[in-house]
């Protein structure tokens, strides 16, 4: 797997924590947390897609795939957030809470098992 810089890695967690603040905020109906979200959502989604995979293990290309389809759930429901955020007709509810959920899901699955499957093929090659 590419590895990301310094300062990549720094945009990376500071989205992840964006994510986390935005999405904890909102049932206090804070006009601010679509916009923390949606910023945070993009900021992680980004940074995940530039740490791609060369290799041609078919199992790590998988979860890479699953990995980024999570990372544009999260981007969705941060469109979602502010659909609901400002009453839009068809976004009513919580919606934005069912992609996340989704996106939560795979991206804690693809978070335990690619390193796993890196650390196979590693032993692999040695």
């Amino acid at each position: 797997m590419k590895q990301l810089n310094k300062i990549q890695l720094f945009i990376y967690r500071l989205g992840g924590v964006l994510v986390i603040i935005g999405a904890m905020i909102n049932p206090l109906e804070s006009k601010l947390a679509p916009y923390i979200y949606s910023a945070g959502a993009l900021m992680f989604a980004s940074m995940q897609m530039l740490a791609s995979y060369e290799g041609s293990n078919i199992v790590i290309r998988r979860l890479r795939r699953q990995q980024i389809f999570g990372a544009l759930l999260l981007v969705l429901s941060g469109a979602l957030m502010f659909g609901h955020q400002y009453h839009m007709t068809y976004m009513r509810h919580n919606e934005w809470l069912i992609a996340l959920l989704i996106a939560a899901i795979f991206e804690l699955y693809a978070a335990f098992r690619i390193p796993a499957e890196l650390a196979k093929e590693e032993k692999r090659r040695s």
